[in-house]
C-alpha cells in the first residue's frame, strides 16, 4: 500500500514514530494509502531544515526566486492529468473539476507570486527642508507555518506556501490529513524545479499533534491557516501570547441575494453552481439563498428543476456533477444538519438522501439538497454545514434582505443579483463580508485581497496583501548634510 511520506530538507522521510494514518478513497469508502503520523519531533526536524536554509534563501536574488517558482508552475501544468486524478481519488471531487479548477489554480498561484515578487515595491519619503530620507525595507520573517484544509487541497496549499517562499521565507507546512496526496506529490516537483533543500518542508499528520506543534513552536514566527472557526480560535489562543503573526481564513455562511430585476437565466445557472460546486465544500459557496418575493415561487420551481438534473456519480465519469463527500464523518455531519432543519420546520424541496453509485456502493454520496425555511435564526441558517445543502428564504425589500444576510456570525463572501447600479452600490457597502460578487460568483483576480470579517477570519491573503503578511516592514531614517554651494 502506498505510503505518503514527509518531505523534509528536500527528501522524503518516514515519520519518526513509525506510525501511520489510514487514508480513505471517498468514492469507494476503501483505504488506499497510509499517511505519515508525524509528531513534534518531525516538526522540529522540519524547522531545523528550514532554519538552516533561511540565510541563503532570504538573500537569494528575487529574479532567481521568481524563476524557480515559475518552473514549479510549469511542472504542475505538465502534470495536470496525474495531479487531477490524485486530487479526485483523495477528495472525492469530479476529475473534471480538478482538471478545470484545482490544479490549474495551483499552478497559477506559483506563477502569480513568482511574478508578483518582482513587482513588490517599498516606499520612500523625503522630508524636504529637514534633510531627511525615510525608506521602508520589506524583509522575510524567517521560518513560517502554513496549514491548509481538505476541500481544495493543492489549490489552497499552494495559495499559502507560494507567497511565503516568494517573499524569502522558509516554510513548515501541513496539508490536511484527510487529503494529503497532492501535497505529497508536490515534493517531487519542488526538487525537479530546483527549489533549495529546506525551503519548503511538507509534514503530514493530525491537527492536534502535527498542526499544534507548528502553531506552538517558539521559533516559527507566523501562521497562515485556513479551516474551521473553532480551530482558528484555538490557534489564536495559542499563538497570540507568543506574538506570532496570524492570518486566519475561517468559516463562511454566505448569502446569495436575488432581486427581481436580475438577469434571471444567468442568475439561475450560476446559483446552481455557487450552491453545489465541489459538493458544496467550498467556503465561498452561497449556502443561504434570499430571493425577492415577487419571483420567489418561480425561482423555487426553476431552481429545483435545475438541481434535479445534476448527476451524483463516480468522480471519474465526465458527466458527473457532484462526486463524493470527503469522508464518512463529514457525510454524517451534513445528514444530521438536514434532519435538524426538518425538525426546526424546514421543508425539503429536493434531495436530502444518500445516493448509491453502481460499483461504489460504500462511497460517501449525497443528493444536492434544497430546503425552504421561514426562520432566519434556525441552526441550518446560522451554522456552517459545508456540504451540498442550500436554504431558500424570501424577502420583501432591500432592507430586509440586508438585515437577514448580515444576521449571522460569519462574513466571508456574499453574492448580489441585480441590474440596478444604485442598488449594487448601496447593498455592497452594507453587506458584512470581505468579498461581494455582483452578478457573478467565484470570479477571482489574484491581485485582490481575500478574507472575511466577523468569525470568518483575521487578515487578508492574495496579491500584495499576502506578500505584506509574509514580510516585516522596517523603516530606515537617514539625515544628510547639504552639499556646499558651488561658486
Amino acid at each position: 500500500m502506498k505510503k505518503i511520506l514527509n518531505y523534509i530538507d528536500g527528501t522524503y522521510q518516514d515519520p519518526t514514530s513509525g506510525e501511520w494514518l489510514d487514508n480513505f478513497n471517498p468514492s469507494t469508502g476503501n483505504i488506499y494509502s497510509q499517511i505519515a503520523k508525524s509528531t513534534p519531533k518531525d516538526i522540529e526536524h522540519a524547522y531545523v531544515a528550514a532554519k538552516e536554509a533561511f540565510p541563503s534563501w532570504s538573500t537569494t536574488p528575487i529574479e532567481t526566486r521568481s524563476k524557480i517558482m515559475l518552473r514549479i508552475a510549469d511542472l504542475i501544468e505538465a502534470n495536470l492529468d496525474r495531479l487531477a486524478a490524485a486530487e479526485s481519488l483523495d477528495n472525492g471531487k469530479p476529475v473534471s473539476l480538478a482538471k478545470a479548477v484545482d490544479i490549474p489554480r495551483a499552478s497559477a498561484n506559483f506563477r502569480f507570486f513568482g511574478n508578483a515578487i518582482t513587482q513588490f515595491a517599498s516606499e520612500a519619503h523625503e522630508s524636504v527642508g529637514r534633510n531627511t530620507m525615510n525608506f521602508t525595507l520589506r524583509q522575510p520573517i524567517g521560518v513560517v507555518g502554513c496549514i491548509s484544509p481538505w476541500n481544495l487541497p493543492l489549490y489552497l496549499f499552494t495559495w499559502k506556501v507560494a507567497p511565503a517562499i516568494a517573499a524569502g521565507n522558509c516554510v513548515v507546512a501541513k496539508p490536511s490529513e484527510v487529503t494529503p496526496m497532492t501535497a505529497y506529490l508536490l515534493g517531487e516537483l519542488l526538487s525537479e524545479a530546483g527549489l533549495p533543500k529546506g525551503v519548503l518542508n511538507i509534514v503530514h499528520g493530525t491537527g492536534p499533534e502535527a498542526g499544534q506543534a507548528i502553531v506552538a513552536h517558539p521559533n516559527i514566527k507566523a501562521i497562515s491557516f485556513t479551516g474551521g472557526t473553532t480551530t482558528g480560535e484555538h490557534i489564536a489562543r495559542t499563538a497570540a501570547p507568543m506574538f506570532k503573526k496570524l492570518s486566519l481564513e475561517l468559516g463562511g455562511k454566505n448569502p446569495n441575494l436575488i432581486f427581481a430585476d436580475c438577469n434571471y437565466e444567468k442568475m439561475l445557472s450560476v446559483t446552481v453552481k455557487s450552491s453545489f460546486a465541489n459538493q458544496g465544500q467550498i467556503c465561498l459557496c452561497g449556502s443561504r439563498i434570499y430571493v425577492e418575493e415577487s419571483i420567489a415561487e418561480t425561482f423555487k420551481k426553476d431552481f429545483v428543476a435545475k438541481v434535479s438534473e445534476l448527476k451524483v456519480g463516480n468522480p471519474s465519469d465526465n458527466d458527473t456533477n457532484l462526486g463524493a463527500l470527503v469522508s464518512q464523518a463529514h457525510m454524517e455531519k451534513v445528514e444530521n444538519y438536514i434532519e435538524i432543519a426538518k425538525n426546526e420546520g424546514g421543508t425539503v424541496l429536493f434531495g436530502g438522501n444518500k445516493v448509491s453509485v453502481p460499483g461504489h456502493e460504500q462511497g460517501y454520496y449525497l443528493q444536492p439538497t434544497v430546503i425552504e425555511i421561514d426562520d432566519n435564526k434556525c441552526r441550518i441558517q446560522q451554522e456552517e454545514v459545508f456540504g451540498p445543502v442550500v436554504t431558500i428564504v424570501s424577502f420583501k425589500d432591500e432592507t430586509e434582505a440586508i438585515q437577514m444576510a448580515n444576521d449571522v456570525q460569519y462574513g466571508l463572501s456574499a453574492t448580489v443579483w441585480t441590474q440596478d447600479l444604485n442598488r449594487t452600490m448601496r447593498v455592497s457597502k452594507q453587506l458584512e463580508a470581505g468579498i461581494v460578487w455582483v452578478n457573478t460568483w467565484l470570479n477571482r483576480d489574484l491581485r485582490t485581497p481575500f478574507g472575511g470579517v466577523k468569525n470568518s477570519g483575521v487578515g487578508r491573503e492574495g496579491g500584495f496583501e499576502a506578500l505584506r503578511f509574509f514580510t516585516e516592514p522596517k523603516n530606515v531614517c537617514i539625515t544628510y548634510t547639504d552639499l556646499p554651494n558651488n561658486p
